[in-house]
């Protein structure tokens, strides 16, 4: 297996796929657009885009996705979730809609829209001294919080007053916040590591 280039997936459903695979694409990798099984079943990890996470379950559902990637991330596969990404993510979820699910993969609970509405987003620096030895450029979206962190998950991030927004789970890393819109290359570069060392 060594030398084996990485296939890296971008869940193309829903949300803001142009700006993963834009920035992927420029450090260096090999990246696809996901939105069939067959799409999905030649990808070594898979990147989760912010959107809206109750559409983004109803159509992996309709596009016979969600079993598949659940089955995946049970078994090791490494993944990336950016806002509504962490709440597919996510094993319990504090206020879904009735009847939303999630992949699953991260021992958290996420409270969604934990920021209000869209006039409440806002940018800042986070330290996330695991990640890189500079503050990261976080832009905040309608954006989810980690209210429980279980077992075996790591905190990677934190805003000044406490809250939880970065945690990782062996491969699999979630964020509450748009690195990309910022073209903050930090933590897709951190999660590239993973996914190299797990495909070699």
């Amino acid at each position: 297996m060594a030398g084996k280039t990485p296939v890296i997936g971008v869940l193309a459903l829903q949300g803001d796929v142009r700006e993963h695979v834009a920035l992927l694409t420029e450090l260096g990798e090999h990246v696809v657009e996901v939105r069939t099984p067959e799409q999905f079943a030649g990808v070594d990890a898979l990147v989760i885009p912010g959107g809206e996470s109750s559409v983004i379950d109803k159509l992996t559902r309709l596009f016979d996705l969600r079993e598949p990637i659940r089955a995946r991330l049970a078994a090791g596969m490494p993944a990336f979730g950016t806002c509504a990404g962490l709440i597919m993510l996510a094993d319990r979820l504090a206020d879904g809609i009735e009847g939303q699910q999630t992949f699953g993969g991260l021992d958290v609970t996420v409270q969604r829209n934990a920021f209000g509405a869209q006039v409440d987003s806002f940018e800042t620096e986070l330290a996330m001294p695991a990640v890189c030895d500079r503050p990261v450029r976080a832009a905040f979206i309608r954006a989810p919080i980690v209210t429980e962190v279980g077992d075996g998950v790591d905190v990677l991030g934190q805003l000044d007053d406490g809250r939880i927004v970065a945690v990782q789970s062996g491969n699999v890393i979630g964020i509450s916040f748009h690195p990309e819109v910022e073209g903050e290359t930090a933590i897709h570069e951190y999660f590239l590591t993973r996914v190299h060392a797990h495909v070699h």
